[in-house]
């Protein structure tokens, strides 16, 4: 009888975020296909499987989506892939309204998971964050995603495997309740000297953006370590 009774309460319990996207067709075979070997490459780098961070940093001018890792407990991240991204549209600087075609630019967290998307796999970037709220004006449009596919209108394709393996990665962060972090820069970091001469070639407002951009990405390239940035009245982003 007790037995009967446990069986039954176990039965009420609410699935966990990665057994409810296991419902789905295309994650079940996306962990059939990857997970064994990411978890190889997980333990390379010395990252408990079971219980690690992820962070997601985004060039658009290089094509580069970089997917860092981190245990949990620890602060610091440890590069693990970077996927091409194989499509892009719009231009640099940032996203400014809807239909412009522009890939976002700034500090964004990973704000839903689309296991039944109509580019494979998906992932939504929180656009717009307060910061494009207050420095543009309505309609900012949405719907910005990492997806599979090799098409885009201002989202972040990176075909199909890929997306598999970054949407598995990101599926066992958020099962360990945490938030994920994407930033999105125009280009790579480089030293302040070469900044300063790539900067020459554009016009205010978009250097002062730039400018504040990568001031506050800055600390993760130094540290490897996330920091709160925060949005104040202005718009403006800074390290808390």
């Amino acid at each position: 009888m007790l037995v009967t009774s446990i069986s039954f309460l176990s039965s009420l319990m609410p699935l966990s975020f990665k057994q409810e996207q296991l419902k789905h067709l295309r994650v079940k075979t996306a962990y059939k296909n990857h997970w064994v070997t990411l978890k190889k490459e997980i333990n390379l780098l010395k990252i408990d499987t079971s219980n690690f961070n992820v962070y997601l940093r985004a060039f658009k001018k290089e094509g580069a989506l970089e997917v860092w890792i981190k245990n949990k407990a620890e602060k610091k991240f440890k590069l693990l892939k970077t996927f091409n991204i194989c499509s892009n549209s719009g231009t640099l600087g940032p996203k400014k309204k809807q239909g412009d075609g522009q890939v976002p630019e700034g500090f964004y967290k990973i704000t839903a998971f689309n296991p039944n998307s109509s580019y494979h796999l998906s992932l939504k970037v929180g656009y717009p964050n307060k910061a494009d709220a207050k420095n543009n004006k309505e309609p900012l449009g949405g719907d910005i995603m990492v997806h599979g596919k090799c098409v885009t209108i201002g989202c972040i394709p990176i075909e199909d495997m890929p997306i598999e393996q970054l949407y598995i990665l990101c599926v066992e962060s958020q099962n360990n309740k945490q938030t994920i972090n994407i930033d999105i820069f125009p280009f790579k970091f480089t030293d302040k000297t070469k900044l300063a001469e790539t900067m020459k070639q554009y016009e205010e407002p978009l250097v002062s953006f730039w400018t504040n951009l990568f001031a506050c990405g800055e600390y993760f390239e130094k540290e490897k370590e996330l920091t709160s940035i925060k949005i104040n009245d202005k718009g403006k982003y800074y390290i808390n």
